[in-house]
């Protein structure tokens, strides 16, 4: 049997990144005057000058775990997904979240549904400290088929402690920080697995059903502002779609796992049923870490004293890529 792949499911990560590359290479207008951007486009977060600052816009949103909210009847947590996958876009780059707009499409307006939302959108303003501001509703029946929630945040950090990852050098060793579970990210592979091996309510050997767990919130990463302010961090990756493949926008230097964290159950339930290699799970999902530091070995005890759950995963090497033992993820 072949192995099943995220592309088989609908969402195929090589063709999205020459999509995204087609469209940056059009974006070549810089405009006039003050603030000015800085940096490139292509890392999690865009930059602005502003004065001894930067100000940074970051957008996400909550993806197909929207379908699972659906088959569960359950939408009171996709508003911290919503936050959570634009804030940790933020914190890799030592960045202070501090202001929130959401959009939200859909085909028809639910009062009930609309106030789980919102209590979810304001669970993770309060675990990231920061004001929602404002949003967008649309209803657009015949372009939206069900509902689609996304969001826009802002962010300040004084110019000087930005964190882009330029800073990374082979030696510097890689500390991994546990996941919640699956986040927001392959669930278009994940519901395919649940769906035709199983269902929604089957559960799982920790009790908690497919749903629930398919549903649990993404982890939002806010200890790592304190983690920078007291540790010497060379880089930091929120790991989403495209899984180890995200430590490639930091540095054109090696990424080695060599001691990764345990996958929860949920990602050796969906490998199992669905026929799935490693590599194609390595590529797809966070496989039980959710975020992740690159320092120099001096500050490997101060960071495992301040993030929740880190432990040293692997290592910055010569050699580019990003390796699971000796199995290249590309």
């Amino acid at each position: 049997m072949s192995s099943r792949s995220y592309a088989d499911a609908g969402v195929d990560i090589d063709l999205e990144a020459t999509a995204i590359t087609s469209l940056i290479k059009n974006l070549t207008f810089r405009r006039t005057g003050s603030p000015r951007m800085t940096g490139k486009v292509g890392h999690y977060a865009g930059l602005l000058e502003f004065g001894d600052y930067v100000l940074a816009l970051t957008t996400d949103g909550v993806g197909t775990k929207m379908l699972v909210a659906d088959m569960m009847q359950d939408w009171t947590t996709v508003g911290i997904d919503c936050v959570a996958m634009n804030v940790n876009d933020l914190y890799v780059m030592n960045l202070e979240p501090v202001a929130f707009v959401d959009y939200i499409a859909t085909d028809r307006l639910s009062v009930e549904k609309m106030a789980q939302i919102g209590v979810g959108l304001n669970e993770g303003a309060r675990q990231s400290n920061i004001d929602i501001v404002g949003g967008e509703t649309a209803t657009l029946r015949g372009l939206v088929n069900g509902l689609d929630l996304a969001g826009t945040c802002l962010g300040i950090q004084k110019k000087d402690r930005v964190v882009t990852g330029e800073n990374i050098k082979p030696g510097d060793v890689i500390i991994g920080v546990p996941s919640t579970g699956i986040h927001s990210n392959g669930l278009t592979l994940a519901r395919r697995v649940v769906e035709e091996h199983a269902d929604y309510k089957t559960r799982l050997f920790d009790k908690k059903t497919l749903g629930e767990e398919l549903l649990t919130p993404t982890r939002i990463y806010a200890e790592s502002l304190r983690v920078a302010k007291r540790c010497t961090i060379h880089g930091m990756c929120h790991i989403t779609g495209g899984g180890l493949l995200n430590f490639k926008r930091l540095s054109p230097l090696g990424f080695h796992f060599t001691d990764p964290i345990n996958p929860p159950e949920i990602f050796t339930w969906i490998q199992k049923m669905g026929g799935i290699d490693t590599a194609e799970m390595y590529r797809t999902f966070n496989m039980g870490m959710g975020y992740a530091y690159i320092v120099p070995g001096s500050s490997v005890d101060c960071v495992i004293r301040e993030a929740a759950g880190a432990k040293v995963v692997g290592e910055i090497r010569p050699e580019p890529g990003a390796w699971l033992g000796d199995l290249e993820i590309t």
